[in-house]
């Protein structure tokens, strides 16, 4: 199939950032936002004033509230937050579209069921290719043209590949996948351990301890993605490795200033007024946990940011981050 133009739903700044590399590598870039003020900025100022100020964009993306014109695309690239994609795909299945490609770019798990969000996207648009679009991609710094590099995972990897070559530049690169599951856990474990390296961080602990997290962070979700029918060398690519060794090490992840403003004791709620985006991992963790637990999988410091968050542990006093068997690794 020809694939020129690719409609964006999601006004945040991957989105932004997604609309724009879209319209840079020359198609036709659609994007779909609900707060009418964000459209009105790009349209007319080619500025994201709420999420990414004095940043400029690509005069070839267009905005809109109207979500049938978006999806009137040759595929979709979806990109609001976790807990909201189950909510925006039933919404796509009433407009009753042609069953084009939807690639999933929020990284995490539903609460409730657990699901990655291609499995929720299986059950609000069964007859759509689904795929994800997952890396180590701060948005501000994929605008600006810094070369950035990401998984596009997609079980027809033709199609994949007709994708990957659609959005990709110079600068931008969708390396093809077929493991979406794996790809998928990689993105949205990522978060909830770069909640815990920021914590660590807050708590005044040295760079030994966040090497330890990233690399038995590392072992937790290839273990879950393993466990769901996912491949392991997937987690060592930039879907896994590469995105969490991004967000554990650099202020510019939400996740990480979330959790070492936790480790700074800092209540929650006043962390995420101050946050100016949505801490993804604030959510995976309890769903992370909830389907380890149902699998029997052993993820001690995923459990323990649950803890942290849910359950009414304290971050000073969780001493079994790395509570787990003892196995080489």
């Amino acid at each position: 199939m020809t694939i020129e133009r690719i409609g964006v739903i999601g006004g945040g700044a991957w989105g932004t950032a997604l609309g724009h590399l879209v319209a840079k590598a020359g198609r036709q870039s659609l994007l779909w936002a609900r707060n009418p003020e964000i459209v009105a900025s790009i349209n007319q100022n080619h500025e994201n004033t709420a999420y990414l100020k004095d940043i400029p964009l690509d005069r070839g993306l267009k905005a809109s509230t109207d979500l049938a014109e978006i999806c009137r695309s040759d595929a979709i690239l979806l990109v609001v937050p976790a807990q909201a994609v189950r909510i925006m795909l039933e919404t796509m299945a009433a407009i009753n579209t042609a069953a084009v490609p939807v690639i999933c770019c929020a990284k995490g798990l539903e609460i409730g069921s657990g699901l990655t969000m291609s499995e929720v996207a299986a059950e609000s648009l069964p007859a759509h290719p689904i795929g994800c679009l997952s890396g180590p991609t701060f948005a501000a710094e994929a605008i600006r043209g810094v070369p950035t590099a990401a998984t596009l995972a997609i079980a027809d990897t033709a199609l994949g590949a007709e994708i990957a070559r659609a959005i990709g530049s110079p600068t931008f690169r969708p390396y093809v996948s077929s493991d979406v599951i794996g790809a998928e856990i990689g993105g949205a474990v990522k978060n909830v351990l770069a909640i815990a390296c920021g914590v660590a961080v807050g708590l005044g602990f040295g760079e030994n301890t966040r090497a330890a997290l990233i690399t038995r962070g590392l072992a937790e979700a290839t273990r879950l993605a393993v466990a769901l029918g996912g491949r392991a060398e997937t987690l060592s690519g930039l879907a896994g490795l590469g995105d969490l060794t991004m967000s554990c090490g650099s202020r510019q992840s939400r996740n990480f200033r979330f959790g070492e403003a936790l480790g700074q004791g800092m209540p929650v709620e006043t962390i995420l007024a101050h946050m100016g985006g949505v801490v993804e991992g604030r959510h995976t963790a309890e769903a992370t946990a909830q389907r380890a637990t149902a699998l029997g999988i052993e993820m001690p410091i995923c459990h323990a940011v649950d803890a942290v968050l849910n359950h009414g542990a304290r971050a000073a006093g969780h001493h079994r981050w790395f509570a787990e068997p003892a196995i080489a690794g």
